[in-house]
């Protein structure tokens, strides 16, 4: 087979984890392993998604004929992991703010859901990185785009292919997307790999997790369980005086 076949069969493949993440909430993986209607996503599913995509990167390395130096499929320069690490420490602090500010504290998951949540967040951190901030980022400056307007494109079709921005769903968590592509995307042309990408993303992925109890896609403001209390409570500097009125009528 030659280069240029390879080439653009590993193209084609990139196409189809594109189109992979785009189904995502089909699957329960990704922002999507969240119940519906009282049911988990079906555990199936979810690591066929896993696999299909663990598998396509795998197979783009294996036909591309340079990914480590066209795709930046791989680690980087020795840089990457301290600058992943600052990544990661800025990307645990938004998440905090977006618990913060939509709980007013952090909010501790059940912890019979660790184990799968984790290993959600951990692998789509790994797939997406691969697929858009290494291949399709790579095949964009192989086109000939300029870096630029290259990581800016990976970033807004990462961005779409969450479907984040559909009605009803926060908004925060769409622009932390968009965040997670461009910085990601910056730091891969930086270090030359995707190493950095992986663990800044993957440890937001954890971090916003962990502390607001959803993978990555809130549940529509006003119907979580704090956010109903908060606005049955009475405003400060209320007092409720119904039991004390009804008392005397007894």
């Amino acid at each position: 087979m030659s280069d240029t076949l390879r080439t653009l069969v590993a193209f084609g493949l990139t196409l189809l984890l594109v189109m992979l993440r785009l189904e995502a909430e089909r699957f329960g993986a990704a922002e999507y392993d969240e119940p519906v209607a009282g049911h988990a996503p079906s555990l199936a599913r979810r690591l066929l998604w896993y696999v299909l995509g663990l598998s396509g990167v795998a197979a783009i390395l294996l036909i591309h004929p340079a990914p480590e130096r066209d795709l930046y499929l791989v680690g980087g320069s020795a840089g990457g992991v301290f600058l992943g690490l600052v990544l990661a420490g800025l990307g645990a602090g938004v998440a905090v703010g977006i618990a913060w500010w939509r709980y007013r504290h952090v909010r501790l998951p059940d912890i019979r859901s660790y184990p799968g949540a984790l290993v959600n967040e951990i692998a789509t951190a790994f797939v997406d990185e691969a697929v858009f901030r290494g291949a399709l980022l790579g095949f964009l400056i192989l086109g000939g785009v300029p870096s630029t307007f290259a990581l800016l494109g990976q970033a807004i079709i990462y961005t779409l292919a969450t479907r984040l921005g559909a009605p009803g769903r926060d908004r925060s968590i769409l622009l932390l997307a968009l965040a997670i592509g461009l910085v990601g995307g910056w730091a891969t042309l930086l270090t030359g790999g995707i190493a950095a990408s992986i663990l800044g993303h993957g440890t937001t992925r954890v971090a916003l997790f962990l502390t607001t109890g959803h993978p990555g896609q809130p549940a529509p403001r006003g119907t979580e369980v704090e956010e109903i209390a908060r606005g049955r409570r009475a405003p400060e500097g209320w007092r409720t005086v119904v039991g004390r009125e009804a008392n005397r009528d007894r």
